[in-house]
């Protein structure tokens, strides 16, 4: 099947939100990485229950609010200094090695592409700048959009809206499974970015492909870009 334009998920597939890691570990040894384990982990938990709940709050409240929790739960009481550090280093996260130049890749080949993500727009926009993936993307698209988290239908359909075409016609690319579960119900053909080497969710349902790196994203896009 051929696609027409790409749209990535931002965190954890073009920006490693575990590279706050070190930081967190500086700030309070010992506990780093569990810190921001959990710190993610809840703030994915968070997008889901506010979305199922119709109680919509922002990417960088949800961000804040798992921050709180996971420091609450390894025992750690951060001052107001150490938890704006924290939450400051989202705009700058560290981008993945490879992803600079397969962007720039897709780009000059005309593939139309789309950060579709659950992070505000001001929070995509800093981050991207700040690992010089600024410019490289044709549309950023935020859920702050429709008030609803992905994986909720309204969140995916930004992306049809955004480059006029079918769902179907765009490959939809994250290194989150249950995002590619989602997406892949919704329409889009996708390609699961599993980098940490993950087993596929139980949910009855499988991407079109999968791809260890952004190489492998590029290389599927352009076999399959129509142009």
């Amino acid at each position: 099947m051929s696609i027409k334009a790409i749209a990535f998920d931002a965190y954890g597939t073009l920006l490693d939100v575990y590279s706050v890691g070190a930081l967190a570990e500086e700030l309070f040894p010992g506990k780093g990485p569990a810190i921001v384990t959990t710190w993610r982990d809840k703030q994915i938990e968070y997008t889901r229950l506010r979305t199922m709940c119709d109680r919509y709050a922002d990417f960088w409240q949800v961000t804040g609010d798992g921050l709180d929790y996971a420091c609450a739960l390894h025992s750690v009481s951060p001052s107001a200094e150490q938890r704006a550090t924290l939450m400051q280093a989202y705009d700058r996260l560290a981008a993945f090695d490879e992803n600079h130049a397969q962007l720039t890749r897709l780009k000059a080949a005309g593939v139309p592409m789309a950060i579709l993500s659950n992070g505000t727009r001001a929070m995509i926009d800093n981050a991207l700048n700040a690992a010089g993936l600024g410019g490289l993307l044709d549309h950023v698209l935020s859920v702050d959009t429709v008030g609803k988290f992905k994986t909720a239908p309204e969140a995916y359909q930004m992306g049809p809206d955004a480059f006029g075409c079918d769902a179907s016609e765009i490959l939809f690319v994250s290194s989150n499974c249950w995002d590619i579960c989602g997406a892949t119900w919704f329409g889009y053909h996708t390609i699961w970015l599993n980098r940490a080497g993950l087993p596929m969710d139980r949910l009855g349902v499988e991407p079109m492909a999968r791809g260890q790196s952004l190489k492998d994203v590029a290389d599927y896009a352009l076999a399959s870009f129509s142009g």
